[in-house]
């Protein structure tokens, strides 16, 4: 049997190993998602009143902070299951 039929065989064998980092990336796009959609309406919002860009962007880094937190959650679950 040849080096790489082998090692296929031998890697073929289905584990547990890796699911956590399939489940943390799968519970990153949404926070992703979240975070991109919450800086471009933030951006939207500053170009039409540029005079409350101050309380936008408070507004959007607490956005951005708790979408973040999702992201957390799901790495901290990752390592728990």
């Amino acid at each position: 049997m040849s080096y790489i039929a082998q090692t296929l065989a031998e890697s073929s064998e289905i584990t547990g190993k890796g699911f956590g980092a399939i489940g943390y990336g799968l519970a990153a796009i949404g926070p992703g998602i979240g975070v991109g959609i919450v800086a471009g309406k933030a951006i939207e919002g500053i170009a039409r009143q540029p005079e409350l860009a101050g309380q936008i962007r408070t507004t959007m880094f607490l956005g951005i902070a708790l979408s973040e937190a999702l992201a957390l959650i799901g790495i901290v679950t990752g390592f728990i299951f």
